[in-house]
């Protein structure tokens, strides 16, 4: 399974670049690509497109927590949904 991470603004994405050393691109040589969208879209075309399951974290290295969708029926489509099929999605 995978896991895309998502950042509420550009702060959130910095700490993380900092956190595997990549804050300064010009000093590591990495750069960070990422596409600013609505996580709406994120969900329903993004994770579908992967090809597999795939769950979204949100803020992963932000100082009051992250937020984490798991890839099941009700969070992501249906079609990459790792619960799709089973009664009630899979919750009892």
């Amino acid at each position: 399974m995978r896991w895309v991470c998502g950042f509420a603004d550009d702060g959130a994405l910095a700490r993380v670049a900092e956190a595997q050393g990549g804050g300064d691109s010009q000093q590591s040589g990495r750069s960070w690509e990422f596409a600013v969208l609505r996580g709406a879209r994120l969900l329903d075309e993004i994770v579908p497109a992967m090809g597999g399951p795939a769950g979204v974290a949100i803020n992963v290295a932000g100082p009051e927590g992250a937020m984490l969708f798991p890839p099941v029926v009700g969070i992501v489509a249906d079609s990459v949904a790792v619960d799709a099929g089973e009664p009630d999605g899979g919750r009892d």
